[in-house]
């Protein structure tokens, strides 16, 4: 069983890594006297396992760390792109270097790579996308960065999380509403959404607004086809296989996320079906190459770069009492891929 943190010392850490107390403590502190290779070794079982060291407060009290970490998703996903692109705007302007890591979506990665960037002494870690709407399988992760915090680390996050740390909140519920709304109001009944796993706290947040906006109109969100698949581009294309297969009169679909909505555009094109005239397609966040696809995507702009200068202006400030939110507008941008759904044959 793994020990306790308030119980970790740096001669724990020595004796799991194989090395001296003093070893340790070089290894820590980046201080010479150590090979590469011991120095990474004791930093990785010191991630394993948790260990924060007290050189670390050290290091954030004397400011002399230059480093932040970002943790993203997916790395190939415009979306987070997007944000990068925000946070190390800032990193380059306060003269600091981001670590950016790619966590997949998989909660166990993620505290791997919270613990590399803990041990690396980064001054704060963003976390960007969606939290988990089970807040066990953030638990430790959340025990992790407190433990980081309480040693002169900042945190702040980009989505819904239950973390209790500084927050930039998309507006994500508001925009699930809005992109529904608009097809609703082209004449659309057929309905389909193309989802990630409902466990994610943004596809949970996007499906509750469209659920209002169904309401409203007199439809429920239990009688709509929500075909969920990997959060991806290439879920996107699973799924609209599926809503082909299993429900071939729909006549609009909704991606809750734009790199879905490629996905589902390329499965179209490979049914020889044409966007908007037999099918409409919408999709969410409205990355950069959304207006240059064919036909350009109808989607929910959040203003992805800004989140991530945001999240990282919080994370540079001084430690609230109590965490901070800032929430983001949404704007509903309509271009070619949708359209009134087609007359059916009598």
């Amino acid at each position: 069983m793994p020990q306790q943190r308030a119980r970790l010392r740096l001669i724990d850490v020595a004796e799991r890594a194989g090395v001296s107390i003093a070893a340790a403590s070089r290894a820590l502190s980046g201080s010479a006297g150590v090979s590469d290779a011991i120095a990474e070794r004791v930093r990785e079982v010191a991630a394993q396992m948790g260990y924060v060291a007290n050189v670390h407060a050290r290091t954030l009290a004397g400011g002399a760390s230059t480093s932040v970490g970002l943790l993203v998703h997916e790395i190939g996903d415009p979306y987070f792109t997007e944000i990068a692109s925000g946070v190390l705007r800032v990193g380059a302007q306060q003269g600091l270097t981001v670590q950016i890591c790619h966590t997949g979506r998989d909660p166990e990665n993620e505290l791997v790579q919270v613990r590399t960037l803990i041990a690396n002494r980064v001054r704060a870690i963003i976390i960007a996308g969606s939290g988990f709407v089970d807040a066990r399988k953030q638990a430790p992760v959340k025990q992790d960065l407190q433990a980081f915090q309480e040693a002169g680390g900042r945190v702040a996050v980009i989505g819904r999380h239950h973390l209790g740390t500084d927050a930039v909140l998309p507006d994500n519920t508001a925009g699930g509403r809005s992109i529904t709304e608009h097809v609703l109001s082209l004449g659309h009944r057929r309905i389909a959404f193309v989802a990630g796993p409902r466990a994610l706290t943004t596809v949970a947040d996007r499906l509750a607004g469209a659920a209002q906006a169904l309401e409203a109109a007199g439809l429920s969100i239990e009688d709509i086809p929500v075909i969920e698949e990997a959060f991806t581009r290439d879920g996107g294309t699973l799924a609209m296989r599926r809503v082909l297969d299993e429900h071939p009169d729909v006549t609009a679909v909704i991606a809750l996320n734009d790199d879905m909505a490629i996905g589902v555009l390329a499965a179209l094109r490979a049914r020889g079906m044409t966007v908007p005239k037999d099918i409409s397609v919408a999709g969410f966040d409205d990355v950069a190459v959304a207006e240059h696809l064919s036909p350009a995507l109808t989607t929910v702009r959040l203003p992805m770069a800004e989140m991530g200068e945001q999240a990282l202006l919080l994370a540079l400030k001084e430690p609230p009492a109590r965490p901070r939110r800032r929430t983001t507008a949404h704007s509903l941008v309509v271009r070619e891929s949708t359209a009134p759904p087609p007359r059916r044959k009598r």
